[in-house]
């Protein structure tokens, strides 16, 4: 895909990040992606990301994403896919090309691994991978990873094919500058951990999408926020809040990487062979899970 196709499909609609399944011998599950991202297919996200975040590219081998990308985009139909990327750079930009040459239509540039680093350095980095490839490439604010304004301005200037930007600092005032700053040269995504939280905030700072880890399982519903959120229909998101979204986020806080956990937890419950987390993530407890199913069961496709 085009970069400025993917970054014009990356700004129409809701994205989300399928989980990775892992069979009972801890390798990725074909068949089982295959069926849960042929379902989630049907209800029209406009991008999907293989090897996300929620796809728990932490702890997968860089050798395994180029299936996973291929999976996706044998299941996928006509939606786009962005395959995860990261680590040092040299990783990095291994990952991107075997991608790419996988079929993905776009790269999510990941926080690189462990260290700080400077904005030159930084700027060395994703300019490596986005030179890499033809494709289109997001970087995403998080962590150790934090842009600015400028340095981001430089990037643009640098790489035609850097079309999308998503930030998961939760720094709003920083948000708002790149916004302000980049105007329409990106597109811009929400990625705090679940998203729905923190959307009217990040909707007022520019930024008009984000990815929705919840559409794993209850797509609708998730589907529903987000028309509503974009129509400013205030009293449903606010339903949808106090009804799903904060009690959901009270099982995500029991334990760190639940965040991950419990929508693998959610996949499962609807019927499909996710299987469990790798380590160092742990599953939801039995009591956890059925708290979970408690939930979501009025919002069930």
């Amino acid at each position: 895909m085009d970069p400025l196709a993917l970054k014009a499909a990356l700004g129409a609609g809701l994205l989300s990040f399928p989980v990775t399944p892992f069979g009972k011998d801890g390798g990725f599950n074909r068949a089982a992606y295959s069926d849960h991202v042929g379902w989630l297919s049907g209800f029209k996200a406009s991008v999907l990301f293989a090897a996300g975040g929620t796809g728990e590219f932490f702890s997968l081998a860089p050798d395994e994403i180029p299936a996973i990308v291929s999976a996706a985009k044998a299941a996928a139909g006509d939606t786009p896919i962005v395959a995860g990327c990261g680590y040092g750079t040299r990783i990095a930009v291994q990952i991107a090309q075997s991608a790419e040459k996988a079929g993905a239509d776009g790269i999510l540039l990941l926080p690189h691994y462990l260290i700080d680093a400077p904005q030159d350095g930084m700027f060395q980095h994703i300019k490596a991978v986005c030179d890499a490839v033809s494709i289109g490439v997001m970087v995403y604010n998080r962590d150790n990873s934090i842009l600015t304004a400028e340095t981001l301005a430089r990037l643009c200037d640098a790489c035609p094919n850097l079309v999308g930007f998503k930030d998961g600092s939760g720094d709003i005032g920083l948000v708002r500058k790149i916004t302000a700053t980049m105007g329409e040269r990106l597109t811009y995504l929400g990625g705090m951990p679940t998203a729905e939280l923190f959307a009217d905030a990040y909707l007022g700072a520019g930024v008009t999408t984000y990815s929705s880890a919840v559409f794993n399982f209850v797509p609708a519903l998730a589907q529903n926020f987000y028309k509503a959120l974009r129509a400013g229909d205030t009293a449903a998101t606010n339903k949808l809040l106090v009804d799903f979204f904060y009690p959901f986020m009270n099982i995500r806080n029991r334990q760190k990487g639940y965040a991950v956990s419990a929508i693998k937890a959610g996949v499962r419950l609807l019927g499909f062979d996710a299987g469990s987390v790798r380590p160092p993530l742990t599953d939801l407890t039995e009591q956890e899970v059925a708290m979970l199913d408690d939930l979501i069961r009025p919002y069930r496709p």
